[in-house]
């Protein structure tokens, strides 16, 4: 099997972790090029990854105009910057791993399915809880038909009361218009990770939710509009001086977004950046907590919650069947036998360090798959193909428009 080359667009975060499992896996794979605007990161990453210069650009574009430099591509940039490079380079054959969500709006996303139809490349959205060790087991046990027929489900994203401030509210997704909806940002994966679980399309969504705690309103009194000077920052629990001395001491991925390494780095970034804001005090405009329910076909239905007002855990699911009902926690899952009213424990096989172990493992997963697929010319080895993963992203924008409206949205056309 040849090696697959491939190409990074954005080396943040997401780039970074997939391009690093590529690294350590290179008897398959290799990174040989990369699009970072940002000098000093597009640097780090080819020294990291032995690019070569002539190979390393600051725009998607020039590395579209280099030609064919590599079999596939990932696209891991912000989330309004998705549609021209996924476009571009699915309608050119590329083959094209996409961060999730796909992009901002519906008409982007049919675009860009279009576009992969159109190229006929290899499409994966990194949908990475579909390729978690812990997912396929409890899929596996669904599957086998061992709590009977699933009746209803119940799915908790609890953000984490820190992870959220850091993200969607002092972070780059806390303002609507320059990223998009909380529920597409943060949670188009559960609604997906769901629609893979339940093995059935949505048939109606309703939504309730808004932004309940982090405004103005809200704001203690006599609470400065930066944490640092600020009286009562050490009795508050979002003190970005707090989380972000704890982040520095862990080298958690929340200093690393903020680029400092050392406390007088830290100290400057908190007096003069976004991240040392008080979180009552900023632009930020999406909700902090909302609720999807849920019916899916074979009248199947569901509820989910993703909130910011909680510790930093795994998400907790609940599926009730008519023989069993099963519970996960991203780890343990426990089925409870109706008829032998005994319960089975299953400690799915997580990994805790490496590249990819994020998500449960489903960073390696979902990278995996799409170098397989690659390397085999075969989507059917990919999870999170073009159309259902479309099929989900309009799930989530239907339920954005019930929330809104106050409606209940119907899908007359999704497939059984």
């Amino acid at each position: 099997m040849a090696k697959v080359k491939l190409a990074v667009v954005g080396a943040g975060g997401r780039g970074r972790t997939y391009a690093q499992w590529v690294r350590e896996h290179p008897e398959v794979a290799q990174v040989v090029a990369v699009a970072e605007p940002r000098n000093d990161i597009r640097t780090a990453f080819a020294r990291e990854h032995g690019i070569d210069d002539s190979k390393c650009f600051t725009d998607w574009r020039d590395l579209f105009a280099a030609g064919r430099v590599a079999d596939g591509v990932l696209v891991c940039t912000q989330d309004r910057m998705h549609t021209e490079p996924a476009t571009a380079f699915a309608a050119d054959g590329w083959h094209v791993m996409l961060e999730k969500p796909m992009a901002p709006t519906p008409e982007e996303c049919e675009q860009i399915v279009a576009s992969a139809g159109k190229g006929g490349g290899i499409f994966a959205v990194c949908h990475v809880l579909r390729y978690s060790p812990y997912t396929k087991a409890l899929k596996q046990i669904i599957d086998s038909g061992e709590i009977g027929d699933i009746v209803s489900v119940q799915h908790l994203e609890p953000v984490g009361y820190w992870h959220f401030a850091h993200s969607y509210v002092r972070g780059p997704w806390r303002n609507e218009a320059e990223s998009s909806p909380m529920l597409l940002a943060k949670s188009c994966h559960d609604l997906d990770w769901l629609r893979h679980v339940i093995g059935r399309p949505y048939r109606r969504v309703s939504s309730f939710g808004s932004l309940r705690h982090f405004t103005a309103e809200n704001a203690p009194a006599g609470s400065a509009h930066r944490c640092v000077g600020c009286s009562i920052e050490p009795n508050c629990p979002y003190s970005a001086k707090r989380i972000y001395t704890n982040g520095l001491e862990e080298n958690s991925f929340t200093v690393r977004t903020l680029n400092v390494s050392t406390k007088e780095q830290l100290d400057v970034a908190l007096r003069e950046g976004p991240f040392g804001k008080c979180v009552y005090h900023t632009d930020n405009d999406v909700v902090d907590h909302q609720v999807v329910n849920m019916e899916f076909a074979d009248g199947i239905t569901g509820s989910f919650t993703v909130t910011g007002f909680t510790p930093f855990e795994e998400r907790k699911t609940r599926i009730f069947g008519s023989r069993a009902m099963v519970e996960g926690d991203g780890q343990f899952i426990r089925v409870f036998d109706f008829l032998t009213e005994k319960t089975t424990v299953t400690k799915a096989k997580v990994p805790r360090v490496g590249a990819g172990s994020g998500h449960g493992g489903g960073d390696a997963g979902m990278i995996k798959a799409f170098v397989d697929a690659v390397a085999h010319d075969d989507q059917s080895l990919v999870l999170s193909g073009p159309d259902e993963s479309l099929e989900t992203h309009l799930a989530v924008f239907a339920a954005e428009r019930a929330r809104r409206d106050g409606t209940v949205e119907s899908f007359v056309d999704q497939p059984a």
